[in-house]
C-alpha cells in the first residue's frame, strides 16, 4: 500500500483545527516542529482571510521603489511599436534624446519590459569569420573611405526587379545614398555618383566588391568605365578579396538593418520602395543609434568632404613616361604607323602612358600599370585585377 501524501496547507489547516480545539501553541510548535512565530502567523491569517488564507502567498513585493511607471513603460513600447528592428540599447539613447528630462530605467529593464510583452525576437547564433590576411586601409575621419555595393536584388509588387544601390561613409557610417535602380548598370549607377559627389564632395578611397559595374575580371586591371571615371577623379580604388563579404562588414550590417526596415515587405512599385528607402535613410542617419559609434547618430559624426567635384575633367599626365596614346573608340591605340593594337573599350577616349623598358612597353593609366604591349608581336597583355 503506497504512502500517503500530506500537502502543507493539510497540515495548516490541522494546526488551526487543533488550536481552535484549545489546544496549546506550545505543544502545536513543539509536535509540527515550527517555530511559535510561523504557528501565530497562519493563525493571524486564518482570522483574516479564512481558509483561503492558509495558502502560500507571493512574494513578490506590494511595492518596488524602482518599478518602471506606467507612462514610461509606455513611451518604450510606442517606441519599439514605431522601430521594430530595435533593441533595448537602440531604445534607451533614441528615448533619452528625444525626451531628455525623462529618466528612463537601464537597458536591461528595457529588455525585461520588451520580453514581458513578446517583442524580444531571438535570432540564430552568427558564426565569427577568419580574418582575411588581404590588408584593407582604415578610416579615422568622414571621406577617407567610402564603401559601396548593390544589395541584394528583390521583386516589387508589380514583379519589376529592384537593385538597391548604397553608398555609406566608413568612418561615421552615414548613409550616402540609397537608390532603387532597374538594373546594376553604369548606366543607372553613374548619376547616383555624380549627385552623391555634388552634394558631399569627393572621398578619397573608394571600397568595393568585384562585381560589376565596380569591376571586371575581364579588363585590364579590373577597370570599368565607372572606375575609369573614379580613378580621373583622383579616388583611389580598393577592392575586398572575392567572396569575403565581411571585408566590407560595417556596410554589409546596414544592408541587414536596410533589409528588415525597408525591405521585408517590398513596395507596389520602384518608385515608392524609393520613398521608403529616403524615409530609411532619414531615421538612419539621424535617429537610430548606432553602437559602434557609442550610441550616437552618424549624422552627429560625419561632414562634407574637402575635396570638391570638379565641373570638367582633363587628361590623364604622365611626366615619368617615355610617349602618351589616345584610345580610339574601339578600344585601340597606334604605336607604330598604322599597326592599331587593343588595350580595351573602357579607355575609349583616355589618354595611356607608355614607358620604355628592353623587350616591352609599360602601359598605365593615371598612377595604374595596366599592362605591357611586347615590341616584338605588338600584342597587349593586361595586369590581374589587384588594389594600389
Amino acid at each position: 500500500m503506497p504512502w500517503m501524501e500530506v500537502h502543507k496547507v493539510d497540515l495548516r489547516r490541522e494546526l488551526i483545527y487543533r488550536y481552535l480545539n484549545k489546544e496549546k501553541v506550545t505543544d502545536l510548535c513543539r509536535e509540527y516542529g515550527i517555530s511559535r512565530k510561523t504557528a501565530y502567523k497562519y493563525i493571524h491569517r486564518f482570522q483574516a482571510f479564512g481558509l483561503d488564507g492558509l495558502k502560500d502567498q507571493s512574494r513578490r513585493p506590494h511595492h518596488l521603489a524602482s518599478q518602471t511607471d506606467a507612462l514610461t513603460e509606455q513611451m518604450i513600447l510606442d517606441t519599439k511599436f514605431k522601430h521594430p528592428s530595435w533593441g533595448a540599447k537602440k531604445l534607451k539613447p533614441a528615448l533619452e534624446r528625444q525626451y531628455p528630462d525623462i529618466v528612463f530605467p537601464a537597458v536591461s529593464t528595457i529588455s525585461a519590459i520588451l520580453s514581458r510583452h513578446g517583442l524580444v525576437r531571438s535570432h540564430p547564433r552568427r558564426l565569427k569569420r577568419s580574418v582575411s590576411p588581404h590588408q584593407l586601409r582604415t578610416s579615422h575621419e568622414p571621406n577617407e573611405i567610402w564603401c559601396v555595393d548593390f544589395k541584394g536584388q528583390f521583386q516589387t509588387q508589380d514583379r519589376k526587379y529592384c537593385y538597391p544601390l548604397t553608398i555609406t561613409d566608413h568612418s561615421s557610417r552615414y548613409l550616402l545614398a540609397c537608390e532603387a535602380l532597374f538594373s546594376p548598370s553604369i548606366q543607372e549607377s553613374l548619376p547616383v555618383f555624380k549627385e552623391c559627389f555634388s552634394k558631399y564632395g569627393l572621398p578619397q578611397v573608394i571600397r568595393s566588391d568585384n562585381g560589376s559595374p565596380f569591376a571586371s575580371l575581364q579588363s585590364p586591371f579590373g577597370l570599368t568605365q565607372l572606375s575609369v571615371w573614379l580613378v580621373k577623379l583622383g579616388i583611389i580604388l580598393e577592392r575586398i578579396d572575392p567572396g569575403h563579404p565581411e571585408q566590407n562588414g560595417r556596410h554589409e550590417r546596414m544592408h541587414r538593418t536596410l533589409k528588415e526596415e525597408a525591405c521585408q515587405k517590398p513596395a507596389t512599385n520602384l518608385f515608392t520602395q524609393q520613398d521608403r528607402f529616403e524615409t530609411f535613410k532619414v531615421i538612419y542617419n539621424t535617429v537610430r543609434p548606432h553602437e559602434a559609434i557609442n550610441q550616437e547618430t552618424p549624422a552627429s559624426r560625419y561632414h562634407k568632404s574637402d575635396r570638391s567635384f570638379p565641373a570638367t575633367l582633363g587628361d590623364c599626365e604622365y611626366p615619368h613616361h617615355t610617349l602618351t596614346r589616345r584610345v580610339d573608340s574601339s578600344g585601340r591605340i597606334s604605336l607604330y604607323g598604322n599597326r592599331l593594337i587593343r588595350i580595351s573599350k573602357v579607355f575609349a577616349g583616355e589618354l595611356l602612358g607608355f614607358k620604355d623598358y628592353n623587350n616591352s612597353w609599360l602601359v598605365s593609366f593615371s598612377c595604374y600599370d595596366i599592362g605591357t604591349i611586347d615590341k616584338k608581336t605588338l600584342t597587349f597583355e593586361s595586369t590581374e585585377i589587384q588594389d594600389d
